[in-house]
């Protein structure tokens, strides 16, 4: 079958990922999306999105769209030319690697039920998880493809995406043929053309996507310690950041500090390789890691210097809990770390965060609804993200958002 023909989709997992491939390749083709939560389903199945994503809320509004939401997985597995797996991967750290249970059961069940379809495993895994899964299903048409999304700007880097890349056994004709034909609806749905397309062994597909987002890791890391020592110095961050990037080897992207990388991917993708490398020599990694937990240490200590007093500490106000602007998800949140850092050093802890619904405290701390009151109540706001919401008290932040960039 050619990609230009109709293939039978489904997807499974209505996160940032899924969600976004849905809507690609329900411009074309029929996809049904599958997950869990009702609600979820429920809002795509009206036509609205349940993630902050701009892009996605007006393509469902637009309609047009060859998509329907189901928590019905049998019904959208049964028939379907290709499965895209999507659902999350966590890091165990007793365990020391990714939680893969819920891409074996998902793959399990499709493989169950609809044992000709092809696999396309979206969700980051280890490195060896996708071979060792098509040995274990009896030599199943599993595939990976690592995704290079941004939240809250997911769709858009679908059809604007970096490259694609494939990975399988490519000397097999099934899985080699399964590789073209999904690289070509990735490429019918984009935008650009002349996209990179990438054809390699699963064991190196999913290296790349761990690679990828350690080198982002490294580069956060880099630019915090940049600003930790500027800030302990007295110099100024900015101007040292933008003479530094100023060099076209270097470039001025991914060079905004930060309380500590944060979110979905870069925390366990990172912990995910340092693993790897158990009888391999290295320091990078492991630096990375390292860094990003001090920069945590060093951010509580500058707001302690800023709040404490004689009779004890002054309120500490923390203004949103999410790692970007805009965004809905303080998963794994670099100021999640200072607050408990904060809390244990006995500083009162005020948090005012919308999507915090129905409660009155969050770890302990008053959560309060009324942004005025918050304002009044704290000392000192702490801002992993500077917002025009927060001008008004300007003498009160602290944060090393100097670009207002994610």
């Amino acid at each position: 079958m050619k990609a230009g023909k109709n293939c039978k989709i489904a997807v499974a997992g209505l996160g940032y990922v899924g969600l976004s491939l849905a809507v690609l390749l329900a411009k074309r083709h029929p996809v049904t999306a599958v997950d869990l939560d009702p609600e979820r389903v429920d809002l795509v199945a009206r036509g609205l999105s349940p993630l902050r994503d701009e892009d996605i809320e007006s393509a469902l509004r637009a309609g047009g769209l060859r998509l329907r939401a189901t928590t019905d997985a049998e019904s959208a597995y049964r028939d379907a030319d290709f499965v895209v797996i999507a659902v999350p991967t966590s890091y165990d750290d007793r365990r020391g690697s990714f939680d893969m249970s819920a891409v074996d059961t998902v793959a399990e069940q499709i493989h169950r039920l609809n044992p000709r379809a092809a696999l396309l495993i979206k969700s980051t895994v280890p490195v060896g998880y996708t071979a060792a899964l098509r040995r274990r299903l009896g030599g199943a048409n599993v595939l990976f493809s690592p995704e290079f999304l941004r939240e809250t700007r997911a769709l858009y880097d679908c059809l604007h995406p970096s490259r694609i890349i494939l990975g399988g056994e490519l000397s097999d004709p099934a899985q080699a043929e399964a590789a073209r034909r999904f690289s070509e609806l990735l490429l019918e749905g984009a935008e650009d053309e002349n996209v990179p397309v990438l054809l390699m062994g699963s064991d190196e597909a999913e290296a790349v996507k761990l690679f990828s987002n350690a080198y982002l890791a490294m580069r956060v890391a880099f630019f915090n310690e940049l600003d930790s020592y500027a800030e302990t110095k007295g110099l100024d961050t900015g101007r040292i950041i933008r003479g530094v990037c100023l060099d076209g080897r270097i470039g001025g992207h991914y060079n905004n500090p930060s309380f500590g990388y944060g979110g979905y991917c870069l925390p366990k993708d990172t912990k995910q390789l340092q693993a790897a490398y158990r009888d391999i020599p290295e320091k990078l990694i492991t630096a990375v890691v390292e860094s990003n937990r001090s920069r945590k240490e060093f951010i509580a200590g500058q707001v302690l210097r800023r709040v404490r007093r004689p009779e004890g500490f002054g309120a500490v106000g923390v203004y949103r809990l999410t790692m970007k602007a805009g965004g809905d998800n303080f998963r794994q949140s670099s100021i999640l770390d200072i607050l408990d850092l904060l809390v244990k050093q006995g500083v009162p802890v005020l948090i005012y965060e919308p999507l915090l619904e129905n409660v009155t405290s969050f770890r302990g701390c008053p959560v309060i609804r009324d942004l005025e009151e918050f304002f009044s109540r704290s000392e000192l706001i702490l801002a992993n993200r500077a917002e025009p919401a927060l001008d008004k008290v300007q003498s009160k932040v602290y944060t090393r958002d100097l670009f207002h960039l994610d």
